[in-house]
């Protein structure tokens, strides 16, 4: 499970509730490093095993479905992680506000900040947001980057940028084997996963589908999706002839330059 610096809870209250789950810290680098390497120790002191870094998010987006919504975190709610944290865009933005506008991320993220990022932890790092084999060539050049999980941010951020399954195959064909990579983004059924494996993936998340299982019946629900994720994930092999994920592969996908020459 991969665990946001913007979730309700806590990352130490995550981790306590989930002793023998496997946990990776999604982290947003922000402009202030002392607060930004406080939350890596947490995550470390936790038993997180990764760090997922957030590239894709430098500012937020306009969220206009949000915006004409008017959507906010309840009042309920708040963002525990990010208690502490002291800047002009965290003091004049209401934390409950997801729309768009102000944010404490740092907008000039880079590099460098990765290779920072490196020398101040021993977890592994994965890139959440590459789009283009051309920045998953340059990952490479960063010893501390482990994997890359491509992601285009749910498509809530730029709403231009391309479906996470149709660049797969280029950031696996750039990385090869020397980075893990993953995929979020639009997976909604077993089917999914498998085509997403079958273009390379070594693991598949999912976002929504889990949050419409807590809000349908709460920790039942969520169980309930990943359940019938499962059974659609094994349907789907055993309908395309594959017995273990080992056999899954390319060929099971076809793409529309192929249907262009029938």
């Amino acid at each position: 499970m991969i665990v946001s610096t913007y979730g309700t809870t806590s990352i130490e209250d995550i981790s306590t509730a989930s002793p023998g789950g496997l946990k990776w810290f999604q982290l947003y680098i922000m402009p202030d490093r002392q607060f930004t390497q406080r939350l890596v120790q947490r995550a470390e002191t936790a038993g997180y095993k990764a760090l997922v870094v957030t590239v894709d998010l430098p500012v937020v987006g306009k969220r206009y479905p949000d915006l004409t919504n008017r959507f906010q975190l309840p009042p309920h709610l708040s963002v525990p992680n990010l208690q502490g944290l002291e800047s002009s865009a965290s003091q004049s933005k209401d934390e409950r506000d997801y729309g768009g506008g102000a944010s404490p991320e740092d907008p000039a993220l880079s590099w460098k900040d990765i290779d920072w990022l490196s020398s101040i932890t021993n977890l592994p790092i994965i890139l959440k947001g590459i789009l283009t084999a051309e920045d998953a060539g340059i990952a490479l050049d960063h010893p501390g980057v482990k994997g890359i999980l491509v992601s285009n941010h749910g498509g809530r951020q730029l709403d231009g940028v391309p479906a996470t399954i149709e660049v797969l195959p280029e950031i696996v064909a750039a990385v090869g084997e020397r980075l893990e990579v993953y995929l979020d983004g639009g997976v909604r059924t077993g089917t999914d996963v498998l085509k997403a494996l079958a273009l390379g993936a070594r693991a598949v998340f999912v976002g929504r589908p889990a949050i419409w299982g807590l809000a349908y019946n709460g920790e039942d629900g969520v169980a309930e999706v990943m359940t019938i994720l499962r059974s659609e994930l094994d349907l789907a092999m055993t309908l395309s002839g594959c017995r273990s994920l080992a056999e899954i592969n390319r060929s099971l996908v076809v793409g529309e330059e192929y249907y262009s020459k029938l």
